[in-house]
């Protein structure tokens, strides 16, 4: 397996899963910047300009926008507390994370903190980041970041959990059970019985999937092509990974059998989403009870009790729970991991920087990020639970060893984004079927992989 060195969680850790959320933070991230107009830094390369940092401030840069408010929260508590500033800039909804620090890095304006997602965007910044193995949240955690020397280089700051969502009161009104869906027969049957009775459910549709290529490739491309890499595998299993990086190949039986279970979605999912939609309609919607199962992950459940409240409560505030995404029999687990890490700039303020990671990690900060934001700690010695949909149901999977690792983030990270994306996005088009989807991403994968 190609450097993908990310430490999955231990399933000791994993038994404390709940569900990460969702805060009612909106972005004001510039536009998105494309890739190819910035230059990959080198850590032989100086910086054009001095960085902005002082000795009494440091700046994060969060590429999770649903927690930016949280986030605010926790600088001003520590801010409060220590009387040092942290600047926290969120970006997120489709920004080019990687390509916004290299523009940032040219300009000699770093981050202390920046966020990345596994070892692909972790190489853009090979030799600049803080070893912190010698810190004391790295000895209460089995979800840091260890890069190919072994060195502590990203803290974990949640844990997050990829499964079918649904919303148990559309089910039971239907008739349907979801300890039957077990696999790709009784999935299709209980799509088909809840569609039977859609008009007297009132609901939109079965389903809220949006393969919006622009949008929302990243739940395609990385989330949900994910559960052809690791569904129904033991955590350390990365056999159709390795065969995915190395050879450059997909294993076309099983994939033909997870292509099938998306051209079901295709079928059932709201045609007003499906193509033209975004992450907001689709969580608002399922909020609303317009949808029976939704496809994103334990993430959107503090948005359910946050930015759309009102909309949950008016749908009756709905028990939700996850169903495999099991497009073969015996497929019997959803996927668990730290979706991604932040790294520390050696070049920038490390002792301030260091110090409120170690906040973050203790009492107060996970109290914030945990209560506040929905994040499911990664730190052991954290007792704080949070107050969220899906925090149960995550927890009986985990309870029952039920849980594959994500090894999308090992992935070249352009990969959803300039390719396998947009073949989602034909595929919900009508412009390829089952056996030209398939044959659409082998023909794709070799582009990025092998």
């Amino acid at each position: 397996m190609k450097k993908f060195l990310a430490v999955v969680l231990a399933l000791a850790m994993v038994a404390a899963l709940a569900a990460c959320g969702v805060s009612t933070e909106t972005s004001s991230a510039p536009a998105e910047t494309p890739a190819a107009e910035t230059q990959t830094p080198s850590s032989e390369a100086a910086p054009a300009a001095e960085t902005t940092t002082t000795s009494t401030g440091i700046r994060l840069f969060n590429g999770k926008i649903e927690i930016a408010e949280p986030l605010n929260h926790a600088a001003e508590a520590y801010e409060a507390a220590t009387g040092k500033h942290v600047e926290v800039e969120s970006l997120g909804g489709g920004v080019d994370l990687q390509a916004t620090l290299k523009q940032y890095y040219q300009a000699g304006n770093m981050p202390e903190i920046f966020v990345f997602e596994g070892a692909p965007d972790l190489a853009n910044w090979s030799g600049m980041v803080v070893d912190m193995a010698d810190q004391a949240w790295a000895a209460d955690t089995d979800a840091a970041f260890v890069d190919e020397t072994g060195a502590v280089v990203g803290f974990p700051y949640t844990t997050e959990a990829i499964g079918l969502a649904y919303n148990k009161s559309i089910l039971e009104k239907a008739g349907v059970d979801p300890a039957s869906i077990t696999g790709p027969a009784s999935m299709k049957a209980a799509f088909e019985a809840i569609d039977a009775k859609k008009d007297e459910l009132g609901i939109t549709a079965v389903i809220g999937y949006c393969a919006n290529a622009t949008e929302l490739y990243w739940s395609t491309g990385q989330h949900l092509f994910g559960q052809y890499l690791d569904a129904g595998l033991a955590r350390d299993d990365t056999t159709y990974f390795d065969l995915m990086m190395n050879e450059g190949k997909l294993d076309t039986e099983r994939f033909t059998h997870f292509a099938e279970m998306v051209d079901l979605f295709n079928q059932y999912s709201d045609p007003a989403l499906l193509i033209s939609g975004n992450y907001d309609m689709q969580v608002s919607g399922f909020a609303a009870g317009k949808y029976a199962f939704v496809t994103q992950g334990s993430w959107i459940g503090s948005s359910l009790t946050n930015q759309y409240k009102d909309q949950y409560a008016a749908a009756g505030n709905f028990e939700c729970g996850y169903v495999p995404y099991c497009f073969e029999d015996g497929i019997d687990t959803i996927l668990t991991n730290a979706p991604s890490h932040w790294a520390v700039y050696k070049d920038g303020n490390v002792a301030e920087a260091e110090e409120f990671l170690n906040w973050i990690a203790g009492p107060e900060g996970q109290a914030i990020m945990v209560q506040e934001a929905g994040c499911v700690s990664p730190f052991k010695s954290c007792t704080v639970v949070a107050n969220d949909p899906f925090a149960g149901p995550v927890s009986e999977y985990a309870a029952a060893g039920k849980t594959s690792a994500w090894h999308w983030m090992g992935q070249p990270s352009n990969m959803a984004q300039d390719g396998t994306g947009a073949i989602f996005q034909d595929f919900a088009m009508g412009t390829e079927t089952v056996e030209s989807f398939v044959e659409a991403m082998a023909s794709v994968i070799p582009t990025y992989c092998g």
